[in-house]
């Protein structure tokens, strides 16, 4: 692996939750090589303390509250090119690894693998490489080598922004809600609820709040 610019390579955190915060820093700082150099629990802080602590890579949740961890990604990508982007997540690698990939990120690495795998996954992005589970990498090729379009999820087919709503809406946020805490217009999210809908084949705001509801029920069973 390359040598770190100065001493260990630095590593800046952001998720909302403490004790995952807590329990990264402590297995980050026992390498020899690494060391974490600052901490966020929200989109706006990350970008805030950034502006004065250098860091090699970031490593991003993707459920932020308030905010997008994708939409993060994208602009922590035009803001600061040279800092690598690690995903760590909750969510199905399947349904957002090539997202993240596209939004700029260098790898995506699951809670559930992290213990074991999180060293692992920095030192790879560090050192220029891309860092996806072995299945998923798989997965990747074979669709190159048929020529299929991403993602075998219906989800797969919404936008990044569309995804985020479904998000919000499996939280219990009304449209109004939606859209101050995204800063979009009542309207907006109105028109996002409608594609979602098509795209999703449900015929009615019941089905698409139930629909989300089950998602998010499922995603949180698996943290």
């Amino acid at each position: 692996m390359s040598t770190p610019p100065v001493g260990k390579w630095r590593i800046f955190l952001v998720d909302d939750h403490p004790m995952i915060r807590e329990r990264l820093t402590e297995l980050i700082n026992r390498e020899p090589d690494l060391r974490v150099c600052g901490e966020a629990e929200s989109a706006s802080s990350a970008r805030s303390a950034l502006q004065t602590i250098t860091a090699d890579l970031a490593l991003v949740d993707l459920s932020l509250k308030g905010s997008s961890g994708i939409e993060l990604l994208k602009d922590l990508r035009l803001e600061w090119p040279d800092l690598k982007l690690l995903v760590l997540s909750m969510h199905d690698e399947s349904l957002y690894a090539e997202r993240v990939l596209r939004s700029g990120a260098r790898g995506y690495i699951t809670k559930q693998e992290a213990t074991t795998q999180v060293l692992n996954a920095i030192r790879k992005v560090l050192d220029g490489g891309v860092y996806l589970s072995p299945r998923m990498t798989d997965e990747l090729l074979q669709r190159c080598s048929d020529g299929r379009e991403f993602g075998a999820s219906p989800l797969s087919l919404l936008t990044d922004r569309e995804l985020e709503v479904v998000q919000r809406i499996g939280r219990g946020q009304s449209t109004r809600q939606i859209a101050i805490e995204l800063n979009l217009s009542v309207k907006t999210v109105e028109t996002y609820r409608e594609r979602i809908k098509e795209k999703l084949g449900l015929k009615n705001g019941m089905e698409l709040v139930q629909h989300a509801v089950r998602w998010r029920s499922e995603l949180e069973s698996n943290r």
